[in-house]
């Protein structure tokens, strides 16, 4: 909602199958993906994505509680750009969003 105010395209999932699904669709530039989801954990989703599109250039933000050096070690294998604490900052999601496409 707070991408959408800002006047991006956005779109909410709620868990990783979904997510996945609507990005076969139409591959993102950019997600904010939550480490905790039904179904399957934004680790696998995120690995997913860069299989669904290995050449595309798509950010993807790891939104978590997890901050210790192994987590930010482990999401970045998982392929996750930048890695965000909970609770995100709104000003710092725009932000993100405005760099991709400032």
């Amino acid at each position: 909602m707070i991408l959408s105010l800002n006047g991006f395209d956005a779109e909410a999932c709620y868990d990783g199958i979904t997510a996945l699904r609507l990005a076969r669709q139409s591959p993102p530039d950019l997600c904010f993906i939550d480490l905790n989801m039904p179904g399957m954990d934004g680790d696998e989703l995120a690995i997913r994505l860069r299989e669904l599109a290995p050449r595309r250039l798509m950010t993807l933000v790891a939104v978590t509680a997890m901050s210790r050096e192994g987590d930010v070690r482990r999401l970045a294998r998982a392929g996750f750009t930048i890695h965000l604490i909970k609770p995100a900052d709104p000003t710092m999601l725009v932000s993100i969003a405005k760099g991709m496409h400032g």
